[in-house]
């Protein structure tokens, strides 16, 4: 009985001890699979050459603006004004009633005729005059009294044509006509309205041109000392090219000229105006419109580009992961530029041919399995979707 019982334990340590081993080598192979390197996308850092720029903000205005007020007084007949749209120099905008400007034009030239009639008879009597002073048939006195009765009679005359062209001028001003070419505002009065003469007037209507239009922006005074100052002592501010882009564009789709800088810093802000020219043949830009500035400061440079998904911070200082020796993640603080085309461009940090992490949960020192990719990746399940970039899930002691 004690051997039956001896031999019944062995059996059920032996089974226990089979079990045991089975599930301890389920257990590494799962371990071991736990800890098996993540797949992570990976690309090649983008070398381009660009040209080192400066962005700035402004806003784009009009090189010409007219407030236009009548040059002479009376009723307003007629209103031929295209609210909002273009006009052209010289166009019919408003008419003033012209009947009086025209009675007053036909009084001047009849008083004309009469002085040319007086200037006529003056003439013959002068004429008659120096022949018989000549014979000494009348006193010197008569004589230069016809002599200054036919100068008189010529100022007269001259008086005269002034007072025709003076009417003729008034008459034409009732005829109101833009000035400059640009786009035209509403008009602020309406037919039937007497209106005055003169710069103290009301205005009419406005009138702003478009084409071409100014950029305003200013300058920071390390840009100017660094390059622009160095431009204008050459004699090159004007070859120094801008771009520029308006709110809702993507980049700087628009290229402009710069043709004005400021004399001098404003110490309150610690800026210098800069002035830039932008075509509009077609005037869709508007004066008014808040502008982004990119101005190019010098001569094309190598440039490091990365994906702005690859790009943590850790304490106020910027980083990306590199795949190093043994496909392991190696933390590299840089130095962010701008965006170009929308790939941020990287200062310092970061060297052509290296490899970044573009997202997953990776740590510095951990090693991955790379599957390398296009440097802007895809927003797909695909393309690692779901993940947080590879910069976040880096601790803050990893520059350590």
């Amino acid at each position: 009985m004690r051997v039956k019982n001896a031999l019944l334990l062995a059996s059920v340590a032996l089974a226990i001890g089979g079990l045991t081993s089975a599930c301890s080598e389920s257990g590494g192979g799962q371990a071991a699979q736990a800890q098996a390197a993540p797949q992570v996308p990976v690309a090649q850092v983008e070398v381009r050459e660009l040209a080192p720029t400066a962005e700035f903000n402004g806003s784009l205005t009009s090189p010409q603006s007219v407030e236009l007020r009548p040059r002479v007084s009376g009723a307003i007949v007629s209103v031929h004004v295209p609210e909002g749209a273009l006009v052209r120099k010289g166009q019919l905008l408003f008419r003033i009633d012209p009947r009086p400007f025209q009675v007053a034009l036909d009084r001047a030239r009849a008083e004309l005729l009469q002085a040319q009639a007086a200037a006529a008879l003056a003439e013959s009597n002068f004429s008659r005059s120096e022949q018989l002073v000549a014979t000494s048939a009348i006193s010197r006195k008569a004589y230069d009294d016809a002599v200054a009765q036919r100068n008189a009679a010529r100022a007269q005359v001259q008086a005269g044509n002034a007072a025709v062209a003076a009417a003729r001028l008034d008459l034409s001003f009732t005829q109101v006509t833009a000035p400059i070419s640009g786009r035209v505002d509403r008009v602020l009065v309406t037919e039937g309205n007497v209106v005055g003469a003169g710069a103290g007037a009301a205005p009419l209507t406005t009138i702003k041109s478009v084409s071409p239009l100014h950029v305003l922006f200013d300058i920071d005074e390390a840009t100017y000392l660094n390059f622009v100052e160095q431009a204008r002592r050459g004699g090159s501010t004007a070859r120094l090219p801008v771009e520029i882009g308006l709110m809702t564009e993507q980049g700087y789709p628009h290229r402009a000229t710069l043709d004005f800088l400021g004399n001098g810093i404003d110490r309150s802000a610690g800026t210098i105006r800069a002035r830039a020219v932008i075509a509009n043949p077609g005037g869709d830009l508007a004066p008014g419109l808040f502008a982004r500035v990119r101005l190019t400061l010098g001569a094309p440079q190598q440039a490091i580009l990365i994906d702005d998904q690859a790009v943590g911070n850790d304490q106020g200082k910027n980083y990306v992961l590199v795949v190093g020796q043994g496909n392991k993640a190696e933390f590299r603080p840089i130095e962010l530029g701008p965006v170009v085309d929308g790939l941020r461009v990287v200062k310092s940090g970061l060297k052509p041919g290296d490899i970044i992490i573009i997202k997953g949960l990776v740590r510095p020192g951990m090693q991955v399995t790379p599957r390398r990719g296009p440097m802007v990746q895809g927003s797909g399940p695909g393309a690692g979707g779901g993940n947080r970039p590879a910069a976040e899930a880096a601790p803050a002691e990893a520059g350590q």
